[in-house]
């Protein structure tokens, strides 16, 4: 186990080495597999740019997907130092007025680390040193609400069995594993817990074009006038189709009704005063 937990962090280690030739094309699938350094050497790249500044509060969204976002001035000596090392790279705004940001890689120390963003661009080893750190509990022991985070990124199964019987041939295990699941084995007396982990293949998106939502200063919703106008032919396109419509609103309707069962107004209107 100690050689797989070695794997997993060398893995780890070798997934934040490639480069980002324009800022610009960063993005939540890309941000992933950069580094600090690198983010921060392409943005001082395009922050001279024309228009820069219209982009800056959208990568530094994209930016906080994987990575710790802190605003600071850089003219105080004592608070810029805290940025100085420990993994921090430096962004300038683009008005210089604004100060400067520093980010770091947000740590996956913990399970509770693990989020519906973070859990697709794991390993399977390091989720189960995740897991194996988890006080050794087994799956059980892990909080629903993590779990559910787990499987939307891994297939998990488990089983139990006598220490005796785990790795017996053909086997759970020997068949999990020829079918490309890696397997964690938590020690429960003479009983062995095993956990079966193997990524999710990624699930194509479907793309739909959607009208822009625009908010104001305060975060109210701007009405469109185009979608307006799309929801009142709609309704008026609706209105028309619909044969009931006009039958629970008027007049007219009642006598076409009466009409199609061979009665005339004046024969209802005979029939009420005899009555």
């Amino acid at each position: 186990m100690k050689e797989e937990k070695k794997t997993a962090k060398k893995k780890v280690a070798k997934k934040s080495v490639k480069k980002l030739e324009n800022i610009l094309d960063l993005n939540a699938n890309n941000i992933w597999d950069l580094d600090e350094f690198a983010i921060s050497e392409a943005w001082e790249r395009a922050r001279g740019e024309e228009d820069f500044s219209i982009s800056e509060a959208k990568l530094l969204n994209t930016i906080r997907l994987a990575f710790e976002v802190v605003h600071y001035n850089p003219e105080d000596e004592r608070e810029a130092q805290k940025y100085e090392n420990g993994g921090w790279a430096k962004l300038t705004h683009c008005k210089e007025e604004k100060g400067c940001v520093a980010i770091r890689r947000k740590a996956i120390e913990r399970i509770t680390d693990l989020s519906y963003e973070n859990i697709k661009h794991i390993s399977t080893a390091m989720l189960l040193e995740l897991i194996d750190r988890n006080f050794g509990g087994g799956w059980d022991s892990i909080a629903l609400a993590v779990r559910d985070i787990i499987e939307t990124g891994f297939e998990i199964s488990t089983t139990q069995l006598p220490a005796s019987r785990i790795h017996a041939p053909g086997g759970t295990v020997e068949k999990k594993m020829a079918q490309g699941f890696e397997v964690l084995e938590v020690p429960k007396g003479t009983w062995i817990e095993a956990i079966f982990a193997k990524k999710k293949d990624p699930v194509e998106k479907i793309h739909m074009d959607l009208l822009e939502r625009e908010y104001d200063e305060d975060g109210n919703l701007i009405s469109n006038p185009d979608e307006l106008d799309t929801a009142e032919e709609n309704e008026e396109e609706n209105m028309e189709n619909d044969d009931t419509y006009y039958s629970s609103i008027t007049p007219v309707a009642d006598v076409n009704d009466l009409e199609e069962e061979g009665l005339s107004i004046e024969e209802v209107s005979e029939n009420d005063e005899e009555e």
